[in-house]
C-alpha cells in the first residue's frame, strides 16, 4: 500500500460510507488511528467515548489491508455475545465477512476453523475466554496468532486489574502478542480508562517508557507509551444527555417513582439494577403497572437473552431492566434513556453504563436513583470476592501436582473457597504461568510464583476510593458530567449545562400515594423457595467424607420456603439487619414473625402446597441462636406445633466456603440430643426446621438427614432469608 496516505485516507472514507452512510466522514482521530495501523502498522491505544466511532476505525482498517493482499484476518476480542453479534451485522454491511467462536455456537466451530484457513473470513471474533480453552489456546491460537492481520483489543479496560471490570482471561492477550509476527499492527479500544488504566494497557501493549499522545482535535488527553504505543485519547463530553439524580427515602417510593414516570422519559431505554434479583422484582411490578418491559440478567437463557435485545433495538418494549450482564457493546444507537434503581460501585462504571443512551439522537436522560445504605451492602458482597488472601493461594498450588491434573469440583474438597473465587484464582495464576489449564482441569507448572499483596491492597483502595466518589456523584453541588468526566482523568471537562446541577432539574421528586401503597404491597409480599439439594458434592472421598453421588430419598429434605433473598429490592434490607455481616442476635420482631406467618399460610394454601402439614418445629443451633429460637417458638405457639428441641452444630460447621468444604465441615458436627431423637421417633408428620439463612443450603440439607435418620418422616426447611 506504500506510503501514499492520501490515496489511503480515500479509500478509508470510501469504507467508511458503505459502513455508516453516505454522508459519513472520518473524524480526526479515527483517520490518525487508521493511518496508524494500516501504513505504519503500529499499536494504537484508543480511549474515547461510547458512541465515538471505534468500531468504525477497525473494520475500515480490516477492510484497506484485506483489499491490498497478503494480510490474514482481523482478530477481535469481544467480551459480550451482545457485542458479538451487532458487530457481526455491521461488518456485514461493509461488505466484510464476519465469523465468531463463542460457547453460544460450538457446532459450527469446525466449519468456521476451515474457513479461516481457506480465507474465506475477515474478521474473526471470539471471547477472552477462548482464549484459555485448552483445545483452541492449543490448536487453533498458534496458527491464528501467526496469520492475523490485525488485532483488536476491544473493552481493553479489562486487561487492567485496575480497571472497573477486569477479566483474568484478558491478560492471557499478552501471549497472543508476543506470537504475532513483527509489524502486525494491534488496536486497543476502551470507553471508560482513566488516566492509570490507560497507563497500565498501554504497557501490556508491550509499549517502552515515553509517550506519545495525540494531537488531533479530537483529543483531550493523553497517556501511554514508547514508540510502538500510539494513545489517542479525546474528550469524554456528551452532548446529548441530561444527567440527573432523584434521591428517594427507600425501595418502595423508587420502584413508585419509575412506575409513575416512566411514560414521561423518552423513547425505549434500559433500567439498571445492581441484582438479579433486583431486575426480576423491577421488571414484574412495572409489567403489573401496565408497561411492556422485559428482565435481562446472566442467568437467563442465551435465547431468552437474545430476544429481549431484540425487542429493545425493535422499540417493542419501552425499557429492558437489566443487570451489568448488559452492558459492554450493546448498541442503540436511538436509545432515549438510562436508568439506575441503585448506584454501580464506581463512576467509571456508571459512565460506561450511561454511554448506552444518546448515541442517535439529540437528547437522552441519564438518571440515578441511589439506593444509600442498601448499595453499599450489594458493593461489600461484590467485594468479597476479590482475590483470596496467600495462605489459601498456596493452598491451591499445594494441591495442583505439574503431572495429574485437577478439575475444579476436585479442588473443592481440599481448598477453602467458593467456586466463584477458585475460578478467577486460578485463571490468574495460569496468566502469572504458576498453573496451565489443560484437558481435565488444572495443573501447576512448578515456576516460582510471588504473591503481590502491595498491588492487591493498592487495587482495594481504589475500590473503596471509586465507592466513596460514587456517593459523592450522588451529592455534588456541581456539574455531573463534568464529575465523571474528572473522574476519568478528562483534562478537557467543563460544566455540561444541561445536568439538573447546571439547569433545573427536569423530573421532580412526587409520586402518586396509589403508586407507592401498590409499590409497598409489591415488595411487602414473602415467600422464596427453597430447593432441596439431590446430589453430594464431587471429591468428598479425598477429605474422608464417605458420601458420593445421589443424597439418598429417604434422607433428603423436601422443597422448602424463605421470606426473600438479600438481594430483593423489598424484604432485602430488613433481612439483612436481621442476618447480615456483623448483625446482633436479637428476638425475632413481630413483622419478621407475621412475615413468616404469612409465608407458611401461603405454604399450606397456595398453588403449591406442602404434601402434609407439619407436627412439630425444630430449630437450628446458629449464629443468631436467639433469633431463631425465638422465631420457632412463635412458630409453634401459632401453630399449636410442639416445639421438639434444637440441633446442635458445632462451632465452624458449615461455616466454610465451597459446597465440598461446607460438607466436610458438617459432616460429624451436626448433633441430636436423646430428647429430640427420641421425640422423632414413631413422629406422625413432616417436621418444620427453622433456621435463619440459607446460603449454601448444606447445613440445611445436613440437619434434615440428621433429623430423616433419626425418625423424622418428611423435613420442610423454613429459613428467614436466602442468599443471593
Amino acid at each position: 500500500m506504500g506510503q501514499d496516505r492520501t490515496a489511503v485516507r480515500e479509500q478509508a472514507e470510501a469504507v467508511l460510507q458503505r459502513l455508516a452512510g453516505a454522508h459519513a466522514r472520518l473524524r480526526e482521530d479515527q483517520w490518525r488511528a487508521i493511518e496508524a495501523l494500516v501504513v505504519d502498522r503500529r499499536r494504537v491505544l484508543c480511549v474515547q467515548r461510547t458512541g465515538w466511532g471505534k468500531s468504525a476505525v477497525y473494520f475500515v482498517a480490516t477492510a484497506l489491508l484485506r483489499t491490498a493482499g497478503g494480510h490474514g484476518p482481523t482478530v477481535i476480542v469481544s467480551p459480550l455475545l451482545a457485542l458479538m453479534r451487532n458487530q457481526v451485522d455491521a461488518a456485514a454491511r461493509a461488505g466484510i465477512r464476519a465469523r465468531t467462536i463463542n460457547s453460544a455456537n460450538i457446532d459450527e466451530w469446525d466449519e468456521i476453523t476451515g474457513e479461516i484457513h481457506a480465507g474465506a473470513v475477515d474478521v474473526l471474533l471470539i471471547s477472552p475466554e477462548r482464549l484459555n480453552n485448552p483445545d483452541f489456546r492449543d490448536t487453533v491460537l498458534p496458527k491464528l496468532a501467526a496469520t492475523t492481520g490485525l488485532l483488536v483489543v476491544d473493552e481493553a479496560h479489562c486487561v487492567s486489574d485496575w480497571g472497573h471490570d477486569f477479566r483474568p482471561d484478558y491478560r492471557r492477550l499478552r501471549t497472543f502478542l508476543g506470537n504475532l509476527p513483527a509489524g502486525t499492527p494491534v488496536l486497543a479500544t476502551t470507553a471508560t480508562a482513566n488516566a492509570r488504566v490507560t497507563q497500565d494497557v498501554a504497557e501490556q501493549l508491550g509499549a517502552a517508557s515515553g509517550a506519545e499522545m495525540a494531537s488531533g482535535p479530537d483529543a483531550a488527553s493523553g497517556a501511554g507509551a514508547g514508540p510502538e504505543t500510539l494513545v489517542l485519547r479525546g474528550s469524554l463530553d456528551r452532548e446529548s444527555l441530561r444527567l440527573g439524580v432523584v434521591d428517594l427515602p427507600g425501595p418502595a417510593h423508587r420502584l413508585a417513582w419509575l412506575a409513575d414516570h416512566l411514560d414521561e422519559l423518552p423513547g425505549s431505554g434500559i433500567i439498571y439494577t445492581l441484582t438479579v434479583a433486583a431486575a426480576a422484582e423491577t421488571a414484574e411490578f412495572l409489567r403489573s403497572r401496565g408497561y411492556s418491559v422485559a428482565s435481562y440478567t446472566g442467568q437467563a437463557d442465551d435465547a431468552d437473552r437474545r430476544a429481549a435485545e431484540q425487542d429493545l433495538l425493535d422499540n417493542k418494549i419501552k425499557a429492558l431492566v437489566a443487570t451489568s450482564a448488559l452492558g459492554m457493546g450493546f448498541d442503540k444507537p436511538d436509545l432515549g434513556f438510562v436508568v439506575h434503581l441503585g448506584a454501580p460501585p464506581s463512576p467509571i462504571a456508571y459512565y460506561q453504563q450511561v454511554g448506552r443512551a444518546g448515541r442517535a439522537v439529540a437528547h437522552a436522560e441519564v438518571l440515578l436513583l441511589p439506593g444509600g445504605a442498601e448499595d453499599a451492602a450489594i458493593w461489600r458482597y461484590f467485594a468479597a470476592l476479590a482475590f483470596p488472601p496467600e495462605d489459601q493461594v498456596r493452598s491451591v498450588l499445594a494441591a495442583l501436582s505439574t503431572d495429574r491434573p485437577r478439575s475444579t469440583p476436585a479442588l473443592e474438597p481440599i481448598v477453602d473457597l467458593r467456586r466463584t473465587r477458585l475460578e478467577l484464582m486460578l485463571k490468574v495464576l495460569d496468566v502469572d504461568g504458576a498453573v496451565r489449564r489443560v484437558r481435565g482441569g488444572w495443573i501447576a507448572t512448578g515456576e516460582p510464583w510471588t504473591y503481590d499483596e502491595a498491588r492487591l491492597r493498592r487495587v482495594a483502595a481504589a475500590r473503596t476510593a471509586e465507592q466513596a466518589a460514587m456517593r459523592e456523584y450522588a451529592t455534588t453541588a456541581g456539574c455531573r458530567l463534568r464529575y465523571l468526566r474528572e473522574c476519568l482523568d478528562d483534562a478537557a471537562a467543563t460544566d455540561c449545562g444541561r445536568c439538573d446541577r447546571c439547569a433545573a432539574p427536569t423530573f421532580a421528586v412526587g409520586l402518586s400515594e396509589d403508586t407507592l401503597r401498590a409499590a409497598e404491597a409489591f415488595l411487602g409480599r414473602s415467600g422464596v423457595g427453597i430447593a432441596p439439594k439431590k446430589l453430594w458434592p464431587t471429591g468428598l472421598a479425598a477429605v474422608d467424607v464417605p458420601l458420593r453421588g445421589r443424597i439418598a430419598q429417604p434422607e433428603q429434605a423436601l422443597p422448602g420456603r424463605a421470606i426473600g433473598r438479600l438481594s430483593d429490592l423489598g424484604w432485602g434490607g430488613r433481612l439483612r439487619e436481621l442476618v447480615g455481616p456483623g448483625a446482633v442476635d436479637v428476638a425475632a420482631p413481630d413483622d419478621v414473625v407475621a412475615a413468616v406467618v404469612e409465608v407458611l399460610r401461603e405454604w399450606a394454601h397456595g398453588t403449591d402446597p406442602w404434601p402434609r402439614r407439619p407436627v412439630g418445629v425444630v430449630a437450628v443451633g446458629s449464629r443468631h441462636t436467639r433469633l431463631v429460637s425465638s422465631l420457632a417458638g412463635r412458630i409453634a405457639a401459632v401453630g399449636r406445633m410442639p416445639l421438639l428441641g434444637t440441633v446442635a452444630v458445632a462451632a465452624g460447621g458449615g461455616a466454610r466456603g465451597n459446597s465440598a468444604q461446607r460438607v466436610r465441615a458438617l459432616y460429624g458436627s451436626v448433633t441430636l440430643s436423646s430428647e429430640l431423637a427420641g421425640a422423632l421417633a414413631g413422629l406422625a408428620g413432616p417436621v418444620l426446621l427453622v433456621d435463619d439463612l440459607v446460603d449454601s443450603g448444606w447445613t440445611m440439607t445436613m440437619v434434615a438427614r440428621e433429623l430423616r435418620r433419626a425418625g423424622a418422616p418428611e423435613v420442610l426447611p423454613l429459613a428467614l432469608a436466602v442468599a443471593g
